[in-house]
């Protein structure tokens, strides 16, 4: 009855570690899939932000283009005229 009883124990000691073990990697397993989920989402957002400011930067360039062009015509209009 010792005997058996020791080995239920080893046994059951053995069941506990492999199951931390498990355990243990399962936790890894999901911080990593975290971490990397919220990598991907840094860069997305760093990606549409750009997108944004490059298209404000080009309005920005053709409004500058489209406001010196009227100023010269109407400078040229005084002068000539």
């Amino acid at each position: 009855m010792a005997l058996r009883m020791r080995q239920s124990l080893a046994d059951l000691e053995r069941a506990f570690v492999e199951e931390s073990q498990e355990d243990r990697e399962r936790r890894h397993e999901l911080r990593q899939t975290a971490i990397d989920r919220a990598r991907r989402r840094t860069i997305q957002r760093r990606h549409r932000h750009g997108s944004v400011r490059f298209v404000l930067l080009v309005l920005m360039l053709i409004a500058t283009a489209v406001g010196v062009t009227i100023g010269m015509f109407e400078i040229l209009f005084i002068v000539m005229g």
